[in-house]
């Protein structure tokens, strides 16, 4: 049996191959001769063609890779355009003439905050409620100016609150105290619109509602001795350990406080949470500028104004045990 060969077409006319060879050679030797290369120059040029000649040759190859590099483009345009959609989202308000998404964007700082600002679903009676009462009773925390709180509040003595939540203890205190202006302070929409619309309700005038960052309106927008007490009612506790410098309650944060707030006037503050009314007595107790009104140095009974929350009866009925402290600015 006699051996094929691998590759017949190449195999056959072996003379007419050798001919063709031959006439190779020679044609590589005129050319180097007319060009001063060498014959072997001339060869690796006509190689290196040759595989440029094949490399271009692929287009198939070719519009693949293109395709690849224009889908990453879209891809990463539409990526650019969905983080400018909710970059537009959080600056613009949520109803026009209501409150802003983001009221000192020019404020952003690195620092850590002891609230996490969170979206809901807005009633139709808080929405109503923020479009009708907003223009009159709000006002966004923006850093830009000092406020006249004789004049935001009819000349009545204000007492700051930070943290109102929904705001039925707040308009309740309204009610029941319409000769005290209080300063609510919150990031929440709802919480915003359901504390206006309350106490529209109840009649009362003596509520206004400020939207954004309390430090902010602390460090920049309040005049010095310009409040009559300042309340923070169940505040995060922030429980996991790693989270214990988000709390509000910080020797920091009462060197913002005590410059704002008048001789004698109160800091009230109230917890469920006993480990976080621990460093809040201790914490207050160490600052040079506040004096425990507790007689025994310890926690002060719930004062009479301050009512019964919706959120302090669920947390006494899982046994939780409520702490208030009152401390006066010295």
């Amino acid at each position: 049996m006699s051996e094929q060969p691998l590759n017949p077409s190449t195999a056959a006319a072996p003379e007419s191959g050798a001919a063709d060879a031959e006439a190779t050679a020679d044609a590589t030797t005129v050319h180097a001769s007319a060009t001063g290369s060498t014959a072997a120059d001339v060869m690796a040029d006509e190689a290196t063609a040759t595989e440029a000649t094949a490399a271009g040759g692929a287009p198939a190859a070719d519009a693949t890779a293109t395709a690849e590099v224009t889908a990453a483009d879209e891809a990463a345009a539409l990526r650019a355009a969905s983080f400018e959609r909710a970059r537009r989202l959080r600056q613009e308000p949520r109803f026009p003439g209501g409150p802003a998404a983001d009221p000192a964007g020019s404020h952003h700082e690195r620092r850590i905050r002891s609230f996490q600002p969170r979206r809901s679903r807005v009633t139709t009676g808080q929405q109503d409620a923020l479009e009708r009462l907003w223009p009159k009773w709000g006002l966004d925390i923006d850093g830009s100016y000092v406020l006249d709180l004789h004049e935001l509040l009819d000349g009545l003595p204000v007492v700051l609150e930070i943290g109102f939540g929904m705001g039925e203890a707040t308009a309740q205190m309204a009610a029941e105290d319409p000769g005290t202006g209080i300063l609510a302070v919150d990031v929440h929409t709802p919480g915003q619109g359901n504390l206006l619309g309350l106490a529209d309700k109840a009649g009362s005038t003596n509520v206004r509602v400020a939207n954004g960052d309390a430090v902010i309106l602390l460090r920049e927008m309040l005049a010095p001795e310009s409040l009559d007490g300042l309340r923070v009612y169940f505040p995060d506790p922030w429980p996991k350990a790693r989270h214990h410098k988000r709390r509000l309650i910080q020797p920091e944060f009462l060197d913002l406080v005590a410059p704002v707030l008048k001789p004698g006037a109160i800091i009230h503050c109230a917890t469920d949470w006993e480990p976080y009314a621990e460093q809040m007595l201790e914490v207050l107790t160490a600052h040079p500028r506040f004096a425990n009104t507790a007689a025994d140095g310890g926690y002060a009974p719930r004062p009479a104004f301050r009512p019964l929350t919706r959120f302090e009866g669920q947390g006494l009925d899982k046994g939780h045990v409520v702490h208030d402290l009152l401390f006066a600015r010295v």
